[in-house]
């Protein structure tokens, strides 16, 4: 006799759990801080707004047609291993687009870290500069050459600090055969200085020795020479100033990483699903959710720490800055989580496929089933709504955090704390007092809504980067209850066989769609009127909308259909008391219906 197959569920789990973990982590390490590194290289808002848009739209269509395929090939595992490798690949591709214009390695550096000062009234590139003509001397080749330097005029006390700064040569020859070199030194301080002029004279050839000061010099110009290459290959693009070209360079490489990175996350989440389904275990599938949120928490905690007590530049003062390592850190940890993706709990029953058609029209119906419903529909313009505004929070906070004097570890922090209050509302729900103090799931929907409101105000006001700490703890209920009404919501519409594909229109709805638009809004927002002006009106957009929302609710009648499948599923043990007497008699009557038809239709044939 055939021995049946042992399937081992925990052991499934917790593989699942360890794989979504180290997932969350590696996305953790990378996008929270993507806009900043865009930023950095030079781009404006609007054009961080336009990246960070097509990003989502491309999820919006990609997602649904990648698991559709997958499945329908039964390929889920080589798109999972594919969607690792590939995206960790060109991750690394946003390492070799150049910066544009004035942004350099040092600004990028310098304009995160914690100890650079910050401008008050007038940016850094418009501060008043003193010239400095420093006698003639011998140059390494041996023709007399003049030094000419421009530096912030500020209180310094040592030419030490010039080392340090980002120089720039340009060396030309003249007629007579005498060469003269320019060198232009935006130094940006990392302490306050005591007052005092600093005097560049003859001291000069004194303080700094000659071949010191003529290899620091070959050593720069040789960093001028790459970033004057990575120009001229910019520069081949006809009819665009170097902004734009960068601009289209990083919409490719940003196109190509989500094509990549995007199949993995709903091919993993349906064989996994079909995987418990197979052995009626569903009710554990919402468990890895947590899993991702700690995971989140953990990578963009972590690697801001790391980055903020980096070097401004990585390999023994190389041009590569720190920003790179959330690039590093994303790869490694797509690398590392290939070979649990090897072994992950993934099943494709074929009969059931070919039995129920491949479940292609369950999309279909989701989307009739919420128009068919006004509750339904209400909550679908509020996730598209709070979805939105939950994007360009996330794309343009941490410039607010950074223009306040924080670093990337503020950032970090920040998210992390963010993330760790969404895991504190699904324990909350358990007790059943919360649920009784804020009623029905439409109220909890409202109320995330508020607090979304609530926190973009808090935002436009930020004075310190750590006060941002105190509005992060209310995504507990921005994010936490708003998606846990979102699920109420997907049980109380969908029949039987489609709640998940209810669930997928209002995931789709929220962080794809619209996100995108949020983006796409956001960016114009900040081009034309400011980072604050931005999250102010955000915050009256949703506080208005939550006004109409209470009316709308308050009007339309709520239809709740019973799910018997769901009742016959549920535990004792799990139901809680208030609803658990209700259910028994929507139950009951159920079947007292179901017996009083078969029994007249048995009276019936008999007397026939």
């Amino acid at each position: 006799m055939k021995r049946s197959k042992q399937w081992d569920i925990k052991s499934a789990m917790v593989l699942a759990g360890a794989f979504h973990f180290l997932y969350s982590c590696g996305r953790g390490c990378l996008m929270p801080f993507l806009t900043l590194y865009l930023r950095h290289l030079g781009l404006s808002a609007y054009m961080v707004g336009i990246v960070m848009g097509t990003q989502h739209l491309i999820c919006l269509i990609w997602h649904p047609l990648s698991s559709l395929l997958a499945r329908h090939h039964d390929k889920r595992r080589v798109v999972i291993i594919g969607s690792l490798v590939c995206s960790a690949g060109l991750g690394l591709a946003f390492l070799l687009l150049p910066p544009s214009g004035d942004a350099t390695g040092a600004s990028i550096c310098n304009s995160t870290s914690p100890l650079a000062p910050r401008p008050t009234t007038e940016p850094a590139n418009s501060l008043p500069v003193s010239h400095v003509t420093v006698p003639p001397q011998t140059s390494p080749t041996g023709t007399p050459s003049q030094l000419k330097l421009t530096v912030p005029a500020q209180n310094l006390t040592g030419l030490a600090t010039v080392g340090n700064a980002f120089t720039t040569i340009v060396q030309s020859s003249s007629e007579s055969g005498e060469a003269s070199a320019t060198v232009s030194a935006s130094v940006e301080r990392r302490e306050n200085y005591n007052k005092g002029a600093m005097n560049f004279s003859s001291n000069t050839k004194e303080s700094v020795a000659p071949h010191r000061r003529a290899a620091r010099f070959q050593r720069h110009a040789e960093v001028m020479k790459e970033e004057e290459a990575h120009y001229e290959s910019l520069g081949s693009l006809n009819g665009m100033d170097a902004q734009h070209q960068l601009f289209f360079l990083v919409l490719i490489v940003i196109g190509l990483w989500e094509i990549a990175a995007a199949p993995l996350q709903w091919t993993a989440d349906d064989g996994l699903y079909d995987y418990l389904d197979f052995v009626d275990a569903t009710d554990r599938h919402g468990r890895v959710w947590m899993w991702r949120l700690l995971g989140g928490a953990c990578g963009v905690f972590g690697v801001g720490l790391l980055v903020s007590n980096l070097d401004c530049f990585l390999f023994g003062g190389t041009s590569v800055p720190r920003g790179a390592v959330h690039f590093f850190g994303y790869a490694l940890l797509m690398l590392v989580v290939v070979p649990e993706a090897a072994f992950l709990p993934l099943y494709l029953n074929r009969k059931q496929v070919l039995q129920r058609g491949g479940r292609t029209n369950n999309g279909v119906k989701a989307l009739r089933l919420v128009r068919d419903d006004p509750r339904a529909i209400l909550c679908a313009v509020t996730a598209c709504l709070v979805g939105a505004a939950s994007a360009a929070v996330e794309d343009f906070l941490p410039w607010q955090i950074q223009d306040g004097g924080g670093s990337e570890l503020h950032v970090g922090t920040a998210l992390g704390v963010a993330l760790l209050s969404q895991v504190t509302f699904p324990p909350m729900l358990r007790s059943g007092r919360v649920l009784r103090i804020l009623g029905p799931h439409g109220r909890i929907l409202l109320l995330g809504a508020a607090a979304r409101a609530l926190q973009c105000l808090y935002y436009s006001f930020l004075r310190g980067p750590w006060a941002v700490l105190p509005a992060q703890a209310l995504d507990c209920l921005s994010a936490g209850a708003f998606w846990w009404a979102l699920e109420a919501q997907c049980e109380d519409v969908a029949t039987p066989g489609t709640e998940r594909a209810v669930r997928r229109v209002y995931q789709a709805l929220a962080l794809d769609l619209g996100a995108g638009l949020g983006s796409f809004a956001g960016g114009l927002v900040v081009q034309r009127f400011g980072i604050a002006v931005l999250f102010q009106g955000l915050s009256a957009g949703l506080g208005l909308w939550c006004v109409i929302l209470g009316l709308l609710q308050w009007k339309v009648p709520r239809q709740r259909r019973i799910n018997y499948s769901r009742l016959l599923a549920a535990d004792a043990s799990e139901v809680s008391d208030t609803e658990s007497e209700q259910e028994r008699d929507w139950l009951d009557k159920a079947i007292q219906e179901e017996n009083s038809k078969n029994s007249n239709s048995h009276r019936n044939n008999s007397r026939q």
